[in-house]
Parts: C-alpha cells; structure tokens; sequence
C-alpha cells in the first residue's frame, strides 16, 4: 500500500471530520485513536471504502506515513498533547512534522516548538476554526512554525481550507505561536461579536418586546447588510426553533448561563500583560462569568431595586436600526482592539504578522466569517502599518454615520435597566481613544500625592519628570 499524505491521532468529531475533509481532496490519510474500538467503528463506518488507512498502534500510525511524516494531533489541549509528542518522538527522523491542531495556549506551543527543534523535527501550532462543518467542508486554517515546514504543509492545508473571494482561508501565520496566538484573539473577538449580538436582542426585547418570529425577521434584515456573518445568519435561525416539549421558542427555555472554554480569558489576561485596552472582548468573558452566577442573580433580583422604565412610545423602525447601528459600530471597534493587541504580541514575539492576510483568511470558514472582513482585508492591505482600523477613511465614515444611534441604544439600556456591558465599552474606548486630553493629569496627581510617582508636564519636554511635595503648604 502506498504511504500516506498525513495521519491524523484523535477521532472525536472534529478529528474525523478533517480527515474525511483531507481525502475528499485527494490525500491519503492514516488514523490512530488510543481507544482502537473508536478507530475499528470509524473505519467500519464513515471511513469505509476512502483513502483512509486506519492504524491500532503508535508505530504502525508512523511506519503509514510518506516521509517528511506528517502527523497532526487533535486531542485535548494541555498534557494530552505532550503526552502524544512523547510517544511520537522516538519514532520520528530529522525533517518530519508534528502538529498540534488543538486550542492550545500559544506559550505552550513556543516551549514544544523550541523542544523539537532541538531534534530537528518540525513543530506546528494550527489554528482550526469553522467547528465540526468547518472541519469537513473547509475550516479557516492558522498554521504557525518553521518556513521549511510549511512548504509540505502547505499543499495539504491549502486544499482543504474554506475559500473567499477566491483564495484559500488559510496563510502561514508565522514561526513557533504565532498560529494559535491568531486563533486565541480569533476566538477572544467570537466572544465579543457573540456578546454584543446578544446585547442587541437585550436591548429590543426590554423595549419594543418582538416576538420570536419578529426577532428572527429583524436579524434576518440585518444579515442582508453589512452585518452579513455567520452569527447573525445563525441567530436569525435559533429564533425560528421551536421547543418540541413545550411549542414555546427554545431559546426563552435555555437557562442564561453561558459557558466557555478558556481562549477568551487567555485572550485578555495577555492583553493586559501587554498593556493593550481590550475592552469589548473583557466585558465578553465578564458577562460569561456573571451570567453562571445564576441563582445569586436571582436572589439579588429580588432584593436590588431597578429604574422605573418608560413604556416605549418612539418608532420602533427607527430603533431597531439604531440597535443595529450600535452593534456594527461596536463591532468594529471589537475587531480594531483584537488587531492592535495582535500588533502588540507580533512585536514582543518578532512574529511580523500581516493583519490583511489574517483579516482575509478569517473571511470564510470560521465562526466569525463576516462579509465586513473583506473592508478590514482592504485596509490592511492598502496601509500595512494601519496604528488603529478605526483610523481608516471606510471605517471613520461607518462610526460618524453611526455614532448618534450608537448613544442612543446605550442611553436607552441604560434607562431600561439593560445591562449592555460590551455597547458601553465599545463607545467608552471610542470616546477616550478620540480625546485630545483624558483626566489621566488628575490620576497621575494623585499617584505623585500618595506615592511619588512623578509626572510630566504639558509646558515641558517629553520624558521630564517632576514631583511635588503635596504636604506642604504654599509658602513655606
């Protein structure tokens, strides 16, 4: 039998589904699952009759494969994956590939790359996003690792990757981390796009109160404009599900306590570190967070009191398109902040990252695909060093086209007691990003007060610094 392309290790879902995806495209692939019944049902089944060869031990996994071997591993991030790579080194030579297709943290890829290098085996981190559809009909695809490396992959990961506009949503992200970074702030804007969508629905229903079937036409309208994207398409579509116990809509039978798996919190805690306002995304995994605390919610609601809230009396079109405003003017400002913080990690790392492949790549595929993705694309191509995208002339319209509805949305939850953490945010790092003078000056007096901290002044050069003794009483 001829040797395979690339062997994959680990069949859950979306292991399964990106080998089924790598042999409609003409490759051969081997399989190995630590459970063999999981690899013995997979071949039975799914596999039966394709170019997948399915393997019941880590050598004849490695023994399967063409050389430079290729083996990508989808397992659950963390020990898993080392443990994998342990097992796999002794049966690997100089040149071959390992790569890691899982969530991992991208630190944890830097330390595995450097590790292998050692070896002269090629490490990869690969960022996968499209979920389980995306892994079979073609996923957005972040590899990070060695040049050399990424010219055998690239034939492979090129074919199977979704396509916009005409080109493969997948680029070779840069060496060591750099393709898990890109999928970690990546996921860190899902939350963010996926918070405001839900701020959206908030606002309306605490006002105008549509019914299930209304809310499915109003996102509906708005995925035939410039919020065109996966998740307002899928939102549209949740509205229109009924519960089949109850005839209810599901959706107002789902608990509100949201879950998460940890990319966003990695996301902003790096933010932090790296001194980047991360705002929109923060308030994300913040809601999460607040959002399982559900029965001290419910005790608290019943003790705190709430504003006494207006009956609404304007025109409900009207306001409609200003919560819509609000959400593509915030969403803008969520993408702008993930692509300074990519800017920030991309030098601390020498990563040289081209946010207009990036933006390009994320157009098709992923669960943020958006058609606006094809205006950041357009952006970063026409100015590269782009410090903010909100700076850019397409961007600039959007948001002084939108902001007076932007105000209007968040007065408006505001005096309905609606909590809208991620519109807030949004317009609060507008308006502080567009001001001349902050009372940054008054902060920093109080640092000087009570700690010494120093400052500056504005009548004097950059980089000169004073102190006062504030004790002291003028005069003496």
């Amino acid at each position: 039998m001829d040797k395979s392309d690339i062997g994959l290790i680990g069949l859950a879902v979306m292991g399964e589904n990106l080998v089924l995806n790598m042999e409609s495209r003409g490759f051969q692939v081997s399989v190995f699952n630590r459970t063999t019944s999981v690899t013995e049902k997979f071949a039975a089944n799914r596999a039966k009759g394709k170019k997948i060869v399915p393997t019941t031990t880590m050598e004849e996994f490695v023994d399967s494969l063409a050389r430079p071997r290729k083996a990508q591993i989808m397992v659950k991030a963390g020990g898993p994956v080392d443990a994998v790579i342990g097992q796999l080194i002794p049966l690997l030579e100089p040149g071959d590939i390992i790569i890691d297709g899982g969530n991992s943290l991208w630190t944890d890829t830097q330390r595995r790359e450097k590790a292998l290098k050692e070896k002269g085996i090629h490490f990869f981190g690969v960022g996968v996003s499209g979920g389980e559809e995306g892994a079979l009909k073609g996923p957005s695809i972040m590899p990070g690792g060695s040049k050399e490396g990424w010219e055998a992959l690239a034939p492979i990961y090129t074919k199977i990757a979704a396509v916009a506009e005409g080109e493969a949503c997948c680029r070779h992200m840069g060496p060591d981390g750099a393709g898990h970074y890109v999928k970690m702030v990546h996921n860190g804007i899902e939350y963010g796009d996926m918070q405001l969508i839900c701020e959206a629905y908030a606002i309306l229903k605490a006002t105008i109160d549509p019914t299930a079937e209304e809310f499915h036409e109003i996102f509906a309208e708005w995925n035939r404009g410039d919020l065109d994207s996966f998740l307002i398409e899928i939102t549209a579509k949740i509205f229109e599900k009924k519960d089949p116990e109850t005839g209810q809509p599901l959706v107002d039978v789902i608990l509100d306590k949201a879950g998460q798996k940890g990319t966003g919190r990695w996301t902003v805690s790096h933010a932090t570190e790296l001194g980047v306002p991360l705002s929109v995304i923060g308030s994300a995994v913040e809601a999460r967070i607040l959002s399982s605390i559900k029965d001290e919610r419910v005790a608290a609601s019943k003790e705190l009191p709430a504003p006494e809230t207006p009956a609404f009396t304007g025109d409900r079109t009207a306001f409609i398109a200003a919560v819509r405003d609000a959400l593509y003017a915030s969403k803008i400002i969520s993408y702008a902040q993930g692509f300074v913080q990519l800017g920030a990690a991309g030098k601390l790392y020498n990563w040289d990252l081209n946010f207009g492949e990036i933006a390009s790549i994320w157009r098709g595929g992923c669960i943020i695909r958006a058609r606006f993705l094809n205006r950041i694309t357009e952006a970063y191509r026409k100015d590269p060093h782009l410090k903010n995208l909100i700076l850019d002339p397409y961007f600039r319209d959007i948001i002084g086209k939108t902001q007076a509805n932007w105000r209007t949305a968040v007065q408006t939850a505001i005096a309905h007691g609606v909590a809208a953490p991620g519109f807030s945010a949004a317009l609060a790092y507008y308006d502080s990003y567009r001001s001349e003078r902050l009372p940054a000056n008054l902060l920093q007096a109080q640092r000087d007060y009570f700690g010494a901290h120093t400052y500056e002044r504005v009548d004097k050069p950059a980089g000169e610094f004073f102190h006062t003794e504030w004790f002291r009483a003028e005069g003496e």
